[in-house]
């Protein structure tokens, strides 16, 4: 039916968004990222001299 097909690829849409969001944010999510500032935050304590405080 002609009449149809426009709720159909509407469906299609919302549903391959749906999966875009979804891979996009186990992706995103999946990784853990170590940050510079704390690992270096601990060594720049111990290594600053009085005159710098």
């Amino acid at each position: 039916m002609p009449q149809m097909a426009p709720l159909n690829w509407l469906s299609l849409l919302i549903y391959f968004i749906l999966i875009f969001l979804l891979t996009n944010s186990i992706n995103f999510y999946s990784f853990l990222y170590h940050s510079k500032a704390t690992s270096m935050g601990k060594k720049s304590q111990i290594e600053l001299n009085w005159k710098w405080l």
